[in-house]
């Protein structure tokens, strides 16, 4: 076994060209030899509706097949069959379906600090804008992408690149359908926060063609709010993203739709009512029966693994569940991150303060820097501070299957 893995590491460094260090995990994954005999159960076609799912008041299993009764048995098939149907179902009920890539062609320009993006899909074209900011020193630098704003000046002390670009000109925050996206994809059952994602990785292909100061294999995203929902869906639906970062993002985001433990929390109803585009039209069957969605906050945190995953919540937040996300998300996604051998690629951080404070942007920031930079941290990453784990939320958790 010692000799195979010395034999894999070898491979990885040749396919990916970087000293050991600067490999990821999941590109080590995706080189270990899959398993042939892997047969996936069929997903349901059409999907079902939310009348003909049965209610679950805990968060749902996560290795529990659409069909309700195959459950995963590996982690080959958690890679091949479970979490691409995670990836269908969250298309299908919440995010609409992202759009093909291949069908889009993307090019950039560079005028100084500026980045622009060009696309073409449909015989069409839409541009996004992007600033750079570097820190001092010599490149290539990580870089962390956010929208709305952060603590840009802890970022580039810390040697770590701040990209940021203007969400509301991809697609507004509002039904307006407006913005480059809409340009592209006007008609598309597709929410606001798939939208925003599709920014995050259109400037990440900008930044892989025009800007060498940055290294496009270490990136990070970032947002608050609606935007911090957004981050969480672009490190959902694009691989290349090295740490997500999703803050203050409640419901739609990390927040639990079965449980509001912090007050007055969002919930699937209040969030569709107030802005009903974020998401996609599938969702609005669920209003009223949050508890017959066949996936929670942990489920989409947990498709993003191997890769790592930081969820930050300021203690005194409690309009996007803090201590849900704490004691229910987070630590029932870390079960599906331990499971696949990743357990240190999730974290959650709980810094003092309101809705969006500044400063939980500092505290991830050793976690951070351990995935872009490899740079060790004492930091417990695990720690709930004054919360604790709520395990009869998630009663699946003493009942993995066996990792093999």
């Amino acid at each position: 076994m010692r000799t195979e893995l010395i034999a894999l590491v070898g491979v990885a460094i040749g396919t990916y060209g970087a000293p050991l260090e600067d490999i990821r995990l999941g590109q080590i994954l995706d080189l270990l030899p899959r398993q042939s005999n892997v047969t996936c159960p069929q997903t349901p076609t059409p999907m079902p509706k939310a009348a003909d799912l049965p209610a679950v008041k805990t968060m749902p299993d996560p290795f529990l097949y659409l069909d309700g009764k195959t459950r995963v048995q590996s982690k080959d098939e958690w890679v091949q069959c479970r979490q691409p149907e995670i990836m269908k179902l969250l298309q299908e009920y919440q995010y609409g379906y992202y759009p093909d890539h291949s069908q889009e062609t993307v090019s950039a320009t560079r005028s100084g600090n500026t980045l622009t993006v060009s696309v073409a899909a449909g015989g069409k074209s839409a541009t996004i804008a992007a600033t750079l900011t570097f820190p001092s020193g010599t490149g290539p630098f990580p870089a962390i992408i956010n929208i709305g704003g952060m603590d840009s000046k802890t970022y580039l002390n810390a040697g770590i690149a701040v990209v940021s670009f203007d969400y509301g000109k991809v697609a507004a925050d509002s039904n307006s359908k407006s913005g480059s996206f809409w340009t592209l994809y006007n008609g598309k059952d597709i929410g606001v926060l798939t939208a925003w994602a599709w920014g995050f990785h259109r400037v990440l292909d900008g930044i892989e063609l025009k800007v060498p100061e940055l290294d496009a294999t270490k990136i990070g995203v970032t947002g608050c709010s609606r935007l911090g929902k957004a981050a969480l869906a672009a490190g959902l639906f694009d691989k290349r993203i090295a740490v997500t970062m999703p803050m203050c993002s409640g419901v739609q985001g990390a927040g639990p739709y079965r449980y509001s433990l912090s007050g007055q929390g969002e919930n699937l109803e209040n969030a569709k009512s107030g802005a009903g585009w974020w998401t996609s039209s599938g969702i609005s069957q669920f209003v009223g029966k949050s508890t017959q969605l066949p996936y929670d906050a942990h489920t989409i945190v947990a498709a993003i693994a191997p890769r790592a995953v930081i969820l930050s919540q300021n203690s005194g937040d409690q309009f996007t569940d803090s201590k849900g996300t704490a004691e229910i998300t987070f630590p029932a996604a870390k079960i599906v991150y331990s499971w696949l051998g990743a357990g240190e690629k999730l974290g959650m951080s709980i810094p003092s303060g309101g809705h969006c404070d500044q400063s939980g942007y500092a505290d991830v920031l050793p976690f951070v820097q351990k995935v872009l930079q490899g740079k060790s941290t004492t930091r417990n990453y695990d720690d709930l501070k004054t919360w604790k784990a709520m395990p009869e939320a998630y009663p699946w958790g003493t009942d993995v299957p066996k990792a093999r």
